[in-house]
């Protein structure tokens, strides 16, 4: 069984090539399709509207997200030292 892909070499510095096998990992491919999927989606232009829609919704509800990030940091911030208030 033949393919149309074609087989090309890339050098990358080790802690780049770790990352990229790590982020690779992450999203359940293998490094070849994930390597594949990022030229793709960066030469097809779907990149660049995810991060245009990305920014659009932290232009349209971004301090809603920072009041839930501040609510949340509330939240889980370290109790006062009961000791030391007494002080």
């Amino acid at each position: 069984m033949s393919s149309s892909k074609k087989q090309t070499q890339l050098r990358l510095e080790p802690d780049v090539l770790a990352a990229g096998k790590d982020a690779a990992a992450a999203r359940g491919l293998d490094f070849n399709r994930y390597v594949e999927r990022l030229i793709a989606e960066d030469t097809s232009g779907a990149r660049a509207a995810g991060m245009a829609a990305a920014q659009r919704l932290i232009d349209r509800h971004g301090d809603f997200l920072a009041d839930l990030e501040a609510d949340l940091d509330a939240q889980y911030a370290p109790a006062p030292n009961a000791r030391g208030a007494a002080a």
